[in-house]
């Protein structure tokens, strides 16, 4: 990769009980690898009122409530992968997974405020994108053990929900340095059953720039894409 490219990674960010400032940065979590894809659905509470099934035609609808919006996606962790911010050494790496995802888990996890148990407030940041609410669920799957048992990789699955539909949030964000264009921004390429990303990087014409490729992409196993995975080549 380019030295004037940074990857922008992910973060996740507590927030006060009001949803409005960023607080305590000790607990705030950069993801190794940035996820694949975002999915965000939005509903509203719609309900047929009482005795209009005796009505003819079709029933009238109402809507009560302010309506809920809920952010999904899928986060992974290796400990043999450390991220580039964390310059650690070997002593200092983790040998085991689940001391870096009860980073995440920390965001699910009730705090009392009175009488109440709340998990903390969320900011979920990614570029442009930004998302307030509380974590609804979060889903550990751990993939890979040592010989002594200890888990080494993790796929952690979470949904952040705010009780509220409200206009898109964009976050600022730096323009890339050198006017050089950012992952993301050029014309994607498609991969189709049973190719690599070599091979993909090779018919671009790209064959010596594959790894760099794989990070920007947050690529794990070049050898297996999927197909119709999205790859950007313009590293």
């Amino acid at each position: 990769m380019p030295e004037s490219i940074k990857l922008a990674k992910a973060q996740l960010k507590e927030l006060d009980a009001n949803f409005q400032n960023e607080i305590n940065s000790d607990a705030w979590v950069t993801v190794q690898f940035n996820p694949e894809s975002l999915k965000v659905s939005f509903a509203n509470q719609i309900v047929t009122p009482p005795g209009a099934g005796d009505q003819n035609g079709s029933p009238s609808r109402q809507f009560v409530g302010a309506g809920t919006t809920k952010l999904s996606l899928q986060l992974w962790f290796d400990v043999n992968s450390s991220p580039d911010e964390e310059k650690t050494t070997t002593a200092e790496k983790y040998t085991d997974v689940r001391k870096m995802t009860e980073r995440v888990a920390y965001y699910i996890t009730p705090k009392q405020e009175g009488g109440k148990f709340i998990p903390p407030a969320v900011r979920f940041v990614w570029g442009t994108f930004q998302f307030d609410g509380l974590v609804e669920s979060l889903e550990e799957s751990l993939e890979f053990f040592s010989n002594e048992g200890i888990p080494l990789r993790a796929g952690v699955t979470l949904s952040i929900s705010q009780q509220k539909i409200t206009k898109f949030v964009f976050a600022p964000v730096a323009a890339s340095p050198g006017g050089t264009a950012a992952p993301g921004t050029r014309p994607l390429t498609q991969a189709v059953a049973g190719q690599n990303l070599q091979g993909l990087a090779a018919a671009a014409g790209k064959t010596a720039n594959w790894q760099s490729i794989a990070q920007s992409n947050g690529i794990e196993n070049p050898r297996i894409l999927q197909p119709g995975q999205l790859i950007d080549l313009g590293a």
